[in-house]
């Protein structure tokens, strides 16, 4: 990464401008307070299915600052659905009240089932599934992140027929889900571009199970260490990002990729007279949780 704030706020602002490209943010964070950005979409077909077939529960799978878990119980108390939440962390279940999302979740009535981070990593398998099934009898069942089939088809209503003057398209990456949306839904002379939270090249092929257009790339080289990583130089960014703009960026997800982006303008990676829309997934559950983790290590927090 190049790209330095030097703690300026008036280099987000210049910089675009002396590259020669406009940049714009749709902000999908604002659908709902709580079922917002890509959660809303990933959601919106799968709750329609669930309850067609007449599901009275649902259950998914998440970690401790979960925006997908706290989506999905959110989403459920609002609609009379029962929620299960499957926790990675075994740890966690008696520091249910010290977590934000955990917490919140709980609120909206959401049960929760807490295993072993040995036993997460097989929560796909059939042995797995079919001990959920014995233990909570029928559920819906939503992958973690709430990625499949009908989530892209959700993720395919972001961008309209006016978002075609864009260039390029970017998002953030978690599970893949709203990236193939994007792809999908976006016009042969646009780039999709994204940006994952996590290391590892698994994305790619994940992607490739529900896209078939070749116009999109992911870019690597901004998830600060890991999923959830952070440190000092991104918080600075994200504080005077939204002090610009005032549009809050949460540290997992858009602040990473909005980093990213800012990074590509400074490195000349956009053609002049480039359009560029950057997608904000919401996310900002997380916020509280995260200052949780940065006050502990005596870090600067979110604002």
């Amino acid at each position: 990464m190049n790209f330095k704030l030097e703690h300026s706020i008036n280099q987000q602002v210049s910089l675009a401008k002396e590259k020669g490209v406009e940049l714009f943010v749709k902000r999908e964070d604002k659908i709902h307070p709580f079922v917002s950005g890509n959660k809303y979409r990933k959601l919106k077909y799968n709750l329609l299915e669930a309850k067609e077939k007449g599901f009275k529960t649902l259950l998914t799978f998440g970690g401790a600052f979960s925006n997908h878990i706290a989506a999905v119980a959110s989403a459920g108390n609002l609609l009379g659905f029962k929620t299960i939440g499957v926790i990675r962390g075994e740890e966690l279940e008696d520091k249910i009240v010290g977590n934000e999302t955990l917490s919140f979740a709980k609120q909206n009535g959401m049960q929760f089932k807490f295993v072993s981070r040995k036993d997460y990593r097989d929560k796909t398998s059939e042995a797995f599934l079919m001990a959920l099934k014995k233990e909570f009898n029928d559920f819906y069942l939503i992958p973690e992140g709430g990625t499949n089939a009908l989530a892209v088809k959700g993720c395919e209503e972001i961008l309209t027929e006016a978002d075609g003057v864009f260039d390029y398209v970017c998002c953030a990456v978690g599970t893949g889900g709203t990236i193939s949306g994007l792809i999908n839904c976006s016009k042969p002379s646009q780039q999709v571009l994204g940006f994952p939270a996590l290391k590892g090249d698994f994305l790619q092929q994940d992607i490739s199970k529900f896209v078939t257009k070749t116009n999109w790339d992911l870019i690597t080289n901004y998830h600060f260490g890991g999923y959830a990583k952070i440190n000092e130089e991104l918080v600075t960014f994200i504080n005077q990002f939204k002090k610009l703009n005032i549009i809050p960026l949460d540290p997992v997800y858009t602040g990473k990729m909005m980093f990213g982006i800012f990074d590509l303008i400074h490195n000349g990676y956009f053609k002049k007279g480039s359009k560029i829309l950057a997608i904000h997934t919401g996310g900002l559950q997380g916020i509280k949780g995260m200052n949780t983790v940065l006050k502990n290590k005596k870090l600067s927090i979110i604002e």
